[in-house]
C-alpha cells in the first residue's frame, strides 16, 4: 500500500486560539479535518462525511458515512476517525458507520471534487 495515499496531517496538541471557546464537538469537528480521504485526499469533514457528533456520558460517538459502500479504506477511515476525535474528545469516542448513500451535495463545497 502507498504510504504517501494513507497519512494523515500532524496532529497538533496545542489548541489554536480560535478553538479556545469552540465547544467540544467543535474541536472535534476541526481536529477530524486531519482526516484524508486517501482516494480523493480530501478530510473527511470536508467531504460531508461526518454526519453527527454526540459527546453526552462516558463515551462519545461519531456517526460518519463512507463516499461508497464499497470503500476499499473504510477501516483505516474508522480507525482515524475514532482516533482524532478521542484525542480531541479526550474520552472513547464510538465510531458508527451510516447506511446513508453519500451525495456530493454532502460537501463543504462541492466544487472541490474538480471532476473526480
Amino acid at each position: 500500500m502507498d504510504e504517501q495515499l494513507i497519512k494523515t496531517q500532524p496532529f497538533d496538541q496545542e489548541e489554536p486560539a480560535a478553538l479556545e471557546n469552540a465547544t467540544p464537538e467543535e474541536k472535534v469537528k476541526e481536529a477530524l479535518r486531519a482526516v484524508n480521504d486517501p482516494e480523493i485526499n480530501l478530510s473527511v469533514v470536508a467531504l460531508g462525511l461526518i454526519r453527527e457528533i454526540i459527546l453526552e456520558g462516558e463515551e462519545g460517538e461519531v456517526k460518519m458515512m463512507m463516499t461508497t459502500p464499497f470503500c476499499p479504506y473504510a477501516g483505516w477511515l474508522v480507525q482515524q476517525v475514532k482516533e482524532a476525535s478521542t484525542r480531541a474528545a479526550g474520552k472513547p469516542i464510538k465510531v458508527t458507520v451510516l447506511p446513508d448513500l453519500w451525495d456530493p451535495n454532502y460537501m463543504e463545497d462541492p466544487g472541490l471534487l474538480n471532476g473526480w
